[in-house]
């Protein structure tokens, strides 16, 4: 009997030859902020410190302004001034005040922001039960800038 000697090639996922399917490690990948939450500690309705993550990722683009839309309220934007104290940390301040108030914020809640791009963050409210709060609008106008008045969005029970 003649001895063959028979070499594997390409069955399966081996170790062979060609390009890997494996993503780069994590510290070739571009950072990438979309989304962070807060947790209220303090006064709901002072201004709010926004993770430094996120205020590295906007570095050179510092809005002065920001626009808050509820996930669930329909398509009011909200406009809040930003700060940037300088030292890289960046806040929420004039007009957050009447957001909180309309999504009544209060302490321990976490408020979970996703940026839509555009100065736009999309929000959505989590209690101090840990549950989300949903809320829906009536009101139909979209410009918060023409009238100083908190129109709430109602959070169903």
């Amino acid at each position: 009997m003649a001895s063959t000697s028979r070499t594997r090639t390409g069955r399966g996922r081996g170790r062979g030859s060609g390009s890997s399917s494996l993503p780069p490690p994590p510290s070739t990948l571009p950072l990438i902020i979309e989304e962070f939450f807060i947790v209220v500690y303090e006064d709901p309705l002072v201004k709010k410190e926004l993770p430094k993550k996120f205020a590295d990722y906007l570095d050179g683009q510092e809005p002065a302004k920001v626009y808050l839309r509820a996930a669930d309220c329909g398509p009011r934007l909200w406009t809040v001034e930003v700060l940037f104290d300088g030292q890289g940390r960046m806040y929420l301040d004039k007009g957050w005040e009447k957001f909180a108030i309309a999504h009544g914020v209060d302490f321990g809640w976490f408020v979970h922001f996703k940026y839509e791009g555009d100065d736009v963050l999309t929000v959505k409210v989590f209690d101090g039960t840990m549950c989300r709060r949903y809320y829906y609008s009536d009101d139909e106008d979209s410009d918060d800038e023409s009238d100083d008045d908190v129109k709430p969005c109602i959070h169903p029970l």
